[in-house]
């Protein structure tokens, strides 16, 4: 069982995860760019896939950190 988060952990998490939600989307933008671009960089576009998949992976664990242990 994880341990209550305080106010203040709760919130720098939440803050956080604006910050890294926001760089996805960010990501996912520029990714649509390059595709649509006729000379794309195969090796920048694998990074910032790459990028994108990190980020993800880092906001689902900090999601799962917010939302509190739910009694069988």
């Amino acid at each position: 069982m994880r341990q209550q988060l305080t106010t203040e952990e709760r919130h720098k998490l939440e803050e956080r995860l604006f910050e890294l939600k926001q760089e996805h989307r960010d990501l996912d933008d520029v990714i649509i760019r390059l595709l649509s671009s006729p000379d794309v960089e195969e090796l920048q576009l694998k990074r910032f896939k790459k990028r994108k998949l990190k980020l993800k992976d880092t906001i689902l664990k900090l999601e799962d950190m917010l939302i509190p242990d739910i009694l069988a």
